[in-house]
């Protein structure tokens, strides 16, 4: 990357956060070491609050573990399928077009976050790599034209978007609680459906208030004429999934065919009117087969798919690993009844006015220990619903408080950052200093909203 040098060294806020920035990068450890320990801190407090024994401990964790395969296997599509969706010729192609539209630096960065927002708001998969892709090639056009761009900043416009994924398509709480016979599903005594949570007036309104205070925040930080300017290196935009499609045999010319890709997008396109004509609802499977049938649709053949699908894998692997843990510290939480004392302990000092901030808080400071929205919604939600019920509170007031949480604390937290900056070259220190102002902007609405409806 080249690099503008000025006294000022970036704005008053980035300076104020350099040394966040360190301790961030020298003592956070990985997603999966906060996983094994919250393992561990869990199963002490079982121990000394409920005063379970430890064979009962350890049995509930070993029986948990394999709770929620379903659920993992559906976190894990989700991810997997927005990657690859993002990776497609066609939304490449529109990713090129785009980053075309800025013709200043004020408005590259707040296009950058606008678009990444949009993304995220259909699916957290797409979101994530839309906003590191965008971020390259608004960089790359923008040097071409001789505007100045700070790359870093761009970047965390990109990740900036991701404030919102769960306010929408494939917000893995309230798709959840709207999915039959789902852990939730069972406490609740029924589904939750998204017209109440995902689609309902006060959310819709929450996001996009919350595109539009965090879109001011970052233009007053964006950096201004003299700060410390670091452009996207000439060499490093980025380039298309390689696609091995030579045809020798007759079984290759079938798997450089458009038609079985085709065939089978459509015959997925058409259950889903089926499902929809029918009254059928938006659950966490919906969603994932929405996203394949369009991958199916947009793919030129099998070779191309599956060369997509190879580049996507590699992200999926953390999250297959870290689930069960999350599932066995349910199990911890559930069978030695500490769910039930964390309940009482949140109704004591909650009243219904309350309740949805309280909610809201605890979950993003629970967020830095269980970075993974599903894994979290796993361990918390059937607290904050217990709770809940107790104070006669709306549930989709929690499932909304713990989504909020989530997804506002993920703005200093490096786990979902990291497929992001991996595709940008970065570090966390590197926009640290911006994504905490979005950490700042967006809580004021979340924490508001939910003030607000429970009123």
């Amino acid at each position: 990357m080249s690099t503008t040098t000025s006294p000022r060294q970036g704005t008053p806020l980035s300076r104020a956060m350099r040394p966040v920035n360190n301790l961030v990068e020298r003592f956070i450890p990985s997603a999966l070491v906060f996983a094994i320990a919250l393992t561990f801190i869990v199963a002490l407090l079982a121990l000394v609050v409920t005063g379970s024994d430890p064979v009962l401990i350890v049995q509930s964790w070993g029986d948990g573990l394999a709770g929620l395969l379903s659920f993992i296997t559906q976190m894990a599509l989700i991810l997997l399928l927005g990657h690859i969706l993002a990776n497609t010729r066609p939304v490449r192609k529109l990713l090129r077009g785009l980053g075309s539209v800025p013709r200043t630096a004020i408005q590259a960065y707040l296009f950058v976050f606008v678009v990444a927002a949009i993304a995220s708001l259909i699916t957290w998969g797409l979101g994530l790599v839309v906003g590191a892709l965008l971020a390259k090639e608004v960089a790359a056009q923008g040097r071409d034209r001789g505007i100045k761009l700070h790359f870093p900043m761009l970047v965390a416009c990109g990740f900036a978007g991701f404030v919102v994924w769960h306010m929408g398509y494939s917000g893995s709480g309230p798709l959840t609680a709207a999915t039959p016979d789902s852990f939730i599903a069972q406490q609740l005594g029924g589904t939750l459906p998204i017209t109440e949570t995902t689609f309902s007036t006060w959310n819709m309104v929450a996001a996009a208030a919350t595109i539009i205070v965090v879109a001011f925040a970052l233009f007053l930080v964006a950096p201004r004429s003299g700060d410390r300017i670091i452009e996207l290196a000439r060499d490093a935009r980025e380039k298309d999934v390689d696609i091995d499609d030579a045809v020798e045999t007759p079984a290759d010319r079938v798997d450089a065919s458009r038609i079985p890709t085709l065939l089978l997008g459509l015959m997925l396109a058409t259950y889903l009117v089926i499902h929809f004509s029918t009254g059928g609802t938006l659950t966490l499977d919906i969603v994932n087969w929405t996203f394949l049938a369009l991958i199916l649709l947009l793919v030129r053949n099998p070779f191309e798919l599956m060369a997509l699908t190879k580049h996507a894998a590699s992200n999926v692997g953390e999250i297959l690993l870290q689930f069960p843990l999350y599932a066995g510290i349910l199990g911890i939480m559930t069978g030695t009844g500490l769910i039930e004392v964390f309940s009482d302990a949140f109704v004591a000092i909650s009243t219904p006015q309350t309740f949805g901030v309280l909610a809201f808080l605890s979950a993003g400071l629970v967020n830095f220990f269980v970075p993974s929205g599903g894994g979290q919604f796993a361990v918390q939600a059937p607290i904050m619903l217990s709770a809940a019920e107790r104070l006669g509170v709306d549930p989709a007031i929690p499932i909304m408080a713990v989504a909020y949480g989530d997804q506002w604390t993920n703005m200093i937290q490096p786990f979902w950052a990291l497929p992001l900056l991996a595709i940008a070259g970065l570090k966390m220190r590197d926009i640290l200093g911006y994504t905490t102002v979005v950490l700042l902007a967006s809580g004021l609405v979340f924490a508001a909203t939910l003030f607000i409806v429970s009123l």
